[in-house]
């Protein structure tokens, strides 16, 4: 992949459901097992995305977003996320942006014309990382390949 975008991720599985206090954490333990017990964690953390980043891999221009308000994924697992991602891998080319609304939750801005902007910017990032953004003159070039 070039590029993606994480819209509010849940990439921090293990300390997230090891947590009680957070909503909804305890009442998933039925369908993912509760990592308060060994055999649960230890498969948490195998495919937990937080625990799985690796040193000096090349990984895709990623645009990861997060709700100041979002009571099911807080704003500090997807920021926590991107500090890992450019942590491990200082040498990327590739950008790792972080976009926190700060009036939002889970789902976006509650406005219509406020969630069109975000999906503007939202396309705008993959656009320019894709390198199909403005060209000069205003012109632009999508190039079909068969």
């Amino acid at each position: 992949f070039r590029v993606a975008i994480l819209g509010v991720p849940f990439v921090d599985v293990a300390v997230t459901m090891t947590d009680a206090s957070i909503p909804l954490t305890t009442g998933e333990w039925i369908e993912w097992g509760n990592p308060n017990e060994e055999k649960y964690f230890q498969y948490m953390m195998d495919y937990s995305p937080m625990n799985n980043v690796q040193t000096g891999k090349k990984y895709p221009s990623c645009l990861i977003t997060g709700g100041l308000h979002d009571p099911r994924v807080a704003y500090w697992e997807p920021t926590k996320f991107a500090a890992t991602l450019r942590h491990a891998n200082p040498d990327n080319e590739n950008p790792v942006c972080m976009k926190v609304d700060m009036s939002s939750g889970h789902f976006s801005a509650s406005d219509r014309y406020e969630h069109y902007r975000g999906l503007a910017y939202d396309y705008s990032f993959v656009l320019d990382q894709l390198g199909l953004g403005e060209r000069p003159h205003g012109e632009f070039h999508i190039a079909v390949t068969e």
